[in-house]
Formats: C-alpha cells, sequence, structure tokens
C-alpha cells in the first residue's frame, strides 16, 4: 500500500516587529501627545484628545515605516509632518463647520492688507474693526472663532500635499538653490515678526519658540486664556498676510 505523503508545506511564523522600529516609535511618542495637544487647544471641547493621539499614533507608524534617509529631511521632521497630517485627517469630517470661519479669516486678511497698504504700518485693532464696520467686541469674537483655521498660513497644504513651512529647504542640504530659498523666507518671517505689536510678538515666541501652551502664555502675561487666545490668532494672521504679498503662490492661502 502506498505510503500517504502530506501535501502540508512549512509556513514560517510572521516576523516579529524589530526592535530597532519598536524603540523609534517609542522615541517619538511623546511628538504625538504634544502635537495632538496643540491641535485640540483649537478644537472644541467636545473633541476628545485620546482620539487625537490614537490618529497620531498611526501617523508616526507611518512615518516610521516610510522613512527614507534619501528625503533629505531628519526623521524626527517627516514624523512631525506624517503625525500632524494624520490627525489633520481625521478632522476633515468636520471640516463644513469651518466654511463660514475661512470666509471670516479672508476678510480679516483683507482689511489688513488694505490697511497696510494705507498707513504703511501694521492697523490696530480698532482700525481693522472699523474696516470691517462692526464694533471691536464683535472683532475679538471673529478672532475666537478662527482660531481653527489660523494656523493655517504655515501649515496648509500645497497642490503636491506638503505644507509651505515643508517647502522651505532643510538646513543641511547644500543645494545653493535650497539654501538661498530658506534664507528668504527667514528674512521675510524675520521682517515680518519685527513689525508685530509687542504682546503679539510675545505670545509667538512663547508659543511656536518656547513651545508654552497658550494656558501657560496667559498665566506668563497676565491675562485672560481668551485674549491669548485672540493675540495669536490675529499675530498669525498679519504673518499671513505678509506671506502672501511677498512670497506669492507658496502661502498655502
Amino acid at each position: 500500500m502506498a505510503t500517504h505523503q502530506s501535501t502540508l508545506t512549512y509556513q514560517p511564523a510572521p516576523a516579529e516587529p524589530s526592535l530597532d522600529r519598536e524603540a523609534v516609535i517609542l522615541e517619538h511618542l511623546p511628538q504625538v501627545r504634544w502635537i495632538a495637544a496643540r491641535i485640540h487647544e483649537r478644537l472644541p471641547q467636545s473633541t476628545s484628545l485620546d482620539d487625537l493621539i490614537s490618529v497620531g499614533i498611526l501617523g508616526l507608524i507611518q512615518a516610521v515605516d516610510n522613512f527614507d534617509p534619501e528625503f533629505n529631511v531628519k526623521q524626527r521632521t517627516y514624523a512631525e509632518f506624517k503625525i500632524r497630517g494624520a490627525i489633520l485627517d481625521s478632522l476633515r469630517g468636520m471640516d463644513g463647520v469651518y466654511t463660514y470661519h475661512r470666509k471670516k479669516v479672508k476678510d480679516i486678511q483683507s482689511a489688513l492688507q488694505i490697511l497696510q497698504n494705507s498707513l504703511h504700518r501694521q492697523p490696530t485693532e480698532t482700525e481693522i474693526a472699523g474696516h470691517l464696520q462692526i464694533s471691536l467686541n464683535e472683532y475679538h469674537d471673529w478672532l475666537l472663532a478662527v482660531r481653527g483655521v489660523a494656523i493655517g498660513s504655515l501649515d496648509a497644504e500645497t497642490d503636491e500635499g506638503l505644507s509651505f513651512i515643508h517647502t522651505v529647504a532643510d538646513a543641511s542640504i547644500q543645494n545653493p538653490e535650497e539654501q538661498l530659498e530658506r534664507a528668504e523666507l527667514t528674512q521675510l518671517l524675520r521682517a515680518s515678526l519685527d513689525e508685530l505689536p509687542a504682546a503679539e510678538k510675545i505670545v509667538l515666541d512663547l508659543y511656536f519658540e518656547k513651545e508654552l501652551t497658550l494656558r501657560d502664555i496667559a498665566k506668563v502675561m497676565n491675562l485672560h486664556a481668551t485674549r491669548i487666545h485672540q493675540l495669536k490668532n490675529q499675530a498669525i494672521l498679519r504673518l499671513r498676510t505678509q506671506i502672501a504679498a511677498s512670497w506669492p503662490g507658496r502661502s498655502g492661502v
């Protein structure tokens, strides 16, 4: 009698995630919480921070798996881009609520541009409100209403899927054209920052350079957190207007 020979073949067990990969993911986890918290503070209270963190972790894993040193960017920078992108993608389903806010952004920027051209300086809040034909209190309400989109001046995606800030060459890149581009943008931002009212300049420095939360900035400046929101958003809109005028086609506006 013929001996039956099994046709089963050996199937190797799925490969375990590399320890290096796990270590990199763990190393960058604090970035996820930090980015999620920064986005969360500009969203309605009902938005779950834990949900944003969960989505951000997925973006981090994608960044670790897809990172290529030939991108000419640091892994941390690439991870931040993917984390932020994943979180913002998850919020796009809520985007309908921002249509009305975008109209306010455009109206404020238009007022800023017209007033800057006519006054040859940064207009005051009272002058901006007057141009918009609304009260100062209503203008302050506008600044709070646009807080979810005001940051778009530097983070808005271009047609290529990258944000404006990511189109600036990495400092380590030696290409003369890209170095010149970076130098020009740095000069533009410095000049624009120098023209900001003092309080707005301090808020941006504490928020972006010192990486304080808006609540912490409110304590430092002895102002209500609501006022800090207004100052930050107004400062960003001023910068956004300047970039749109001086860096056409690259501002993400």
